[in-house]
């Protein structure tokens, strides 16, 4: 029971990661805080990652129900392909505001309650995309490139606190679930897009929810005591060729 007793706030809680790693919580003996859009589904509390006061009233929430929080995942992003001559300025401040503004917020606000746990920790869900550029990636490359040094950052500030407040990142690949159906959905031929999609990936396959839900858990944990300001990826070898 690599978190028991441990206390986990966790974004985009309604997603398919979101809602594995809620589950990887749970059956590591932690208690997993769901958040998502209030117009998303029944969670534990309902939160725009965008807005300060949502994260404001958030952290008054935990603190009067628990007194503390050990862990954040900020895991609740969007993304829409387009190179930089297709994507609109709208379309690109919406994919910063939740993918890199909502890191932010999470990161700031919740420091005060994660300052109060014995072994606090932060993950932040970036994406291979966060390490590597692709042509019709261009808000979302850019937005996960943030999330990457912003948990470097965060970490080095963190590991001035007593005890240190560790952070550290994700960078899935292709994951099977709501993003990718989404993506190939919009495809001509979206079976064909499936395929090109694998076949991309070294070890033949895309990655499977728990698979990432069982790193961030890992993150979260003391085994990972050591570790922070790394990027972790879960990419089936994409990033290594």
């Amino acid at each position: 029971m690599q978190l028991k007793d441990h206390i986990v706030l966790v974004t985009g809680a309604l997603g398919t990661l979101g809602s594995a790693m809620c589950a990887a919580i749970e059956a590591a003996g932690g208690t997993a805080i769901s958040s998502d859009l209030a117009a998303r589904g029944k969670v534990d509390i309902a939160l725009d990652v965008t807005r300060e006061e949502d994260w404001q009233a958030a952290m008054v929430d935990i603190e009067r129900r628990h007194g503390r929080l050990d862990g954040l995942v900020n895991n609740a992003g969007v993304g829409t392909p387009g190179d930089v001559e297709q994507t609109s300025l709208a379309e690109w401040r919406r994919v910063m505001a939740v993918n890199a503004d909502g890191v932010f917020l999470g990161c700031k606000y919740a420091m005060p309650l994660l300052a109060r746990s014995k072994a606090p920790s932060i993950v932040n869900i970036s994406s291979a995309s966060g390490m590597v550029g692709g042509a019709n990636l261009a808000a979302y490359n850019a937005s996960k490139g943030a999330v990457r040094l912003l948990t470097k950052s965060v970490a080095l500030s963190g590991a001035r606190k007593r005890p240190p407040v560790r952070c550290n990142s994700v960078h899935p690949a292709f994951i099977e679930g709501d993003m990718v159906d989404a993506l190939v959905e919009r495809r001509p031929d979206p079976a064909k897009a499936m395929a090109k999609l694998q076949a991309q990936i070294p070890m033949g396959r895309l990655g499977r929810p728990h698979e990432v839900a069982n790193t961030v858990v890992w993150l979260l944990a003391e085994a990972s005591s050591f570790t922070t300001g790394s990027e972790v990826l879960v990419d089936g070898g994409l990033i290594a060729g």
